[in-house]
């Protein structure tokens, strides 16, 4: 869906992972990579918030005020924080953006769409199912794939290799600079430049 003048700036901004030490360097974490080094970017504090089930924190980009949310649950229950967040500060499903690990694209790539699909991704199908629709952008920051669907569970919830890791954390670097015009409501400026970034392996 192409990401037009009436879709809003985002207003909350979801990373995707999966709680816990064990999972906190997997490929399945990327989404919480990404809201994380915007947290240290814009120096926001992540807090617990039982309310919604996971870390929230705010930052301040130009004019505009951003949530930040990692939800607390298992990835494939991930619409219940976002839900209860959006509920809660009365965000529209087209003023959220979701930071999530993809795994059609390679590692040093990031793409931000609207709508569409989950392909599989189980944590962006409960969003939509929770949300009540699926109308909301997305931040798809490559991993890699495995080669074969059977392997991917496994694959998603291993550590990237270390060339991998520097990919990603470069492409999501890559993204942190792009946030300016994000937040400002120019999303297709920072595609074209974010779709012009691509490193690949």
């Amino acid at each position: 869906m192409p990401d037009g003048e009436h879709a809003p700036p985002p207003e909350l901004i979801v990373g995707l992972g999966n709680p816990g030490a064990e999972y906190r360097d997997t490929r399945h974490n990327a989404g919480f990579w990404f809201a994380e080094a915007l947290a240290r970017k814009f120096g926001a504090a992540l807090e617990n918030k039982t309310r919604f089930c996971g870390r929230l924190g705010s930052i301040t980009i130009g004019a505009r005020r951003l949530r930040l949310l990692l939800p607390g649950t298992w990835m494939n229950l991930s619409g219940d924080s976002v839900a209860a967040a959006a509920a809660f500060y009365r965000v529209p499903v087209r003023a959220i953006l979701v930071a999530h690990d993809e795994i059609d694209l390679a590692p040093g790539t990031v793409r931000i769409k609207r709508g569409g699909g989950v392909a599989g991704h189980n944590g962006l199908r409960h969003i939509v199912q929770r949300i009540g629709g699926g109308d909301f952008r997305r931040l798809r920051i490559g991993v890699g794939h495995p080669g074969n669907k059977d392997g991917v569970v496994s694959y998603v919830l291993h550590p990237p290799t270390a060339a991998e890791r520097t990919l990603i954390e470069d492409a999501i670097a890559d993204a942190v600079t792009c946030m300016d015009g994000i937040a400002a409501g120019d999303c297709e400026g920072a595609m074209r430049k974010l779709h012009g970034a691509g490193r690949g392996v």
